[in-house]
């Protein structure tokens, strides 16, 4: 049995933003019951619910969005609270993306262990994986199975020298999270990027906030795990399962996976008969009188 769950005080934080290069303002404030986990662009006066029917893009980070208003890079933040098991929030933001702050999800998990975390007396049904269901495009697979628990594991093979194949299983929790996952930054190849800046992303990129390859290795920084490339893939993983929804019950599996391939998986998935929700109806988004 989960119980739904929201956090005990208000959190600001504040960032640039990856691929806008733009300082970033964030609120993240508690919200009652049923709420789910929404949010609200301050500069539009506009909620977007973090749901996969609104993900409108997946090129090198998840946006959502409804009618040309977006919010990009949302899945370090989703992992966060994934892990931490909240389910009702209200995510305020003055822009178009959520700030990265050093790459990884640390300075979330910490601002949210800080501000305490609270039980709000209602359950929250599970999805659980009932049966296996097999996902595959292009290079990449990913499989769901029965399991007791929420399990990931993946697997990345890259022509680095630094990183090649690696490969990672673990069971999620809050514990494993912020240890193990938590700490992984988001990586990029210096090859791509003139690139990437050509095509509108990694204006905010530095190596301040995220792992630069180079063809022999990281530009400027140690590594926080040997493998922290697989890692940071776990998370962001775990961030893009979130856009279900619901806790998760079930062991997957990823092979050379990103954020289209993840989003494809769940499309599938939630059109299949592999898995069982016993409520099956999403939360009510009305925002409340908590959002100024």
């Amino acid at each position: 049995m989960f119980f739904q769950k929201t956090i005990k005080s208000k959190i600001i934080l504040s960032g640039v933003g990856i691929h806008t290069g733009k300082k970033i303002n964030l609120r993240l404030i508690p919200s009652q019951r049923d709420t789910g986990i929404v949010f609200y662009r301050k500069d539009k006066e506009f909620p977007i619910k973090a749901k996969l029917p609104f993900v409108v893009d997946t090129s090198f980070a998840t946006t959502i969005g409804i009618d040309g208003i977006k919010i990009r890079t949302v899945e370090h933040l989703l992992a966060t609270l994934h892990a931490f098991g909240i389910t009702n929030l209200i995510i305020e933001i003055d822009g178009s993306e959520v700030p990265v702050m050093d790459g990884s999800a640390t300075d979330f998990a910490r601002a949210i262990l800080k501000a305490g975390i609270a039980k709000q007396g209602k359950t929250i049904p599970l999805l659980k994986i009932t049966k296996p269901v097999f996902y595959e495009e292009s290079h990449s697979k990913i499989i769901a199975k029965p399991y007791k628990g929420f399990k990931i594991t993946y697997k990345i093979f890259y022509e680095h020298p630094l990183i090649k194949e690696q490969l990672l299983t673990l069971d999620i929790n809050e514990q494993n999270f912020l240890k193990e996952i938590a700490p992984a930054r988001t990586f990029g190849f210096l090859k791509d990027i003139q690139y990437l800046l050509k095509n509108g992303f990694a204006y905010g990129c530095s190596l301040h906030n995220a792992l630069v390859l180079d063809e022999k290795g990281v530009i400027g920084e140690n590594l926080r795990f040997k493998d922290e490339f697989v890692r940071h893939k776990i998370l962001d993983a775990i961030g893009d399962l979130y856009l279900f929804g619901f806790p998760l019950q079930g062991h997957f599996i990823f092979e050379k996976g990103g954020h289209t391939s993840h989003v494809n998986f769940l499309k599938m998935l939630i059109e299949s008969s592999c898995y069982e929700l016993k409520e099956k109806q999403y939360f009510n988004f009305e925002l409340s009188a908590q959002v100024v």
